[in-house]
C-alpha cells in the first residue's frame, strides 16, 4: 500500500463540545458541522497542512459506520503529534490549550530526542504532543 493519507478521524462522545474546543479554544480553521441532515452522518472537518484534514465523528456514528461495537475510549490508543517552528512555540501552544480548558498532562520541557514537548488531553481524552523536533522540522 503506498501511503496517501488525506484525512485522521478522531472518535469524539460530544460533537458541539469538540467543535467548541478545537475552534474556539484552539483556533482550528473549520465550517462547523456538516452532514447533520443525516442520520449517524455529523462529522467536524478541520483543515491542517498540505490538504490534510482532521475529522471529528461520533464515537457511536463511527462504530455504526465501520460496523463494530461501541468501545470505551482509550488514550493512548493514538496520540497526534503538532510539530512547531520553536520552543517557544510550544509553550504558546500549550498555553493556548491550557486556556482552553484542556488539561496538560505532560508540561513541555526538553527530550531525550533533542527537541522540547509536551502534551495536554483534548475534551474526548486524545493526547496531543506539541513538539519542536530539529529533526521532524515541518515545512516553512
Amino acid at each position: 500500500m503506498e501511503p496517501r493519507i488525506t484525512l485522521l478521524t478522531l472518535d469524539v462522545d460530544d460533537l458541539e463540545r469538540s467543535l467548541s474546543s478545537y475552534r474556539d479554544g484552539l483556533g482550528s480553521e473549520t465550517e462547523g458541522i456538516v452532514g447533520s441532515e443525516f442520520d449517524f452522518e455529523s462529522v467536524v472537518f478541520i483543515d491542517l497542512e498540505s490538504g490534510l484534514k482532521l475529522a471529528l465523528f461520533p464515537r457511536k456514528s463511527l462504530a455504526r459506520d465501520c460496523g463494530v461495537p461501541v468501545a470505551s475510549p482509550s488514550e493512548t490508543e493514538f496520540s497526534p503529534g503538532h510539530n512547531v517552528a520553536s520552543a517557544d512555540e510550544v509553550d504558546a501552544v500549550m498555553t493556548q490549550a491550557e486556556r482552553a480548558g484542556a488539561p496538560i498532562v505532560r508540561s513541555a520541557g526538553e527530550n531525550f530526542r533533542g527537541g522540547y514537548a509536551g502534551y495536554f488531553q483534548d475534551q474526548d481524552g486524545h493526547l496531543w504532543e506539541i513538539a519542536w523536533n530539529p529533526q521532524l522540522m515541518p515545512p516553512s
